[in-house]
């Protein structure tokens, strides 16, 4: 190829193409919309910690919060439990406005008070959007990924050694 011909296709071509366009930077993510409640009035959202799930339903009323059809002072005793349930609702300051009913299975109470928390930030998030940087800030959308971890074999459990004996 000639140098003119070169030049000539280099010309032709368009900078701005290459690469898709706009910076990624400059895109900004559309904002996300609410999510549209079911037949009931309810809007979902599902928390997962260790063992534990849980399916928590809100919707506008009094502020009524019941887990697995008890009140959810009755059903988690302790009160770290409790005001890890809570806490979603207090932080978005939507407490007493909101009506909660969580059903949760599987794990420890600890576990599903972590499941609830999680649930129930993901339920208000498609309840109401703007309640997002709330949540993402105080790291209640966050997933804990830690699980029991399994018990091999040829040791006592999961890290822990037989005594060793020399001889």
């Amino acid at each position: 190829m000639a140098e003119s011909q070169v030049t000539q296709t280099l010309g032709n071509i368009d900078i701005g193409s290459i690469g898709g366009g706009t910076p990624a930077a400059a895109t900004a993510p559309a904002p996300r919309q609410a999510a549209a409640p079911d037949r009931g009035g309810f809007v979902w959202g599902t928390g997962r910690r260790k063992t534990a799930v849980a399916r928590v339903r809100v919707k506008p009323g009094q502020g009524k919060f019941l887990v697995n059809d008890r009140e959810v002072v009755k059903y988690f005793t302790e009160l770290r439990d409790q005001e890890d349930a809570f806490s979603p609702l207090k932080v978005t300051k939507t407490q007493g406005s909101l009506d909660v009913f969580v059903n949760v299975h599987g794990g420890g109470y600890m576990g599903q008070a972590g499941a609830v928390k999680l649930g129930l930030s993901r339920a208000l998030m498609n309840y109401d959007p703007s309640l997002e940087p709330i949540l993402r800030d105080n790291s209640m959308l966050t997933r804990d990924p830690r699980k029991v971890e399994r018990k091999k074999y040829g040791q006592a459990g999961a890290r822990r050694r037989f005594q060793f004996s020399k001889r």
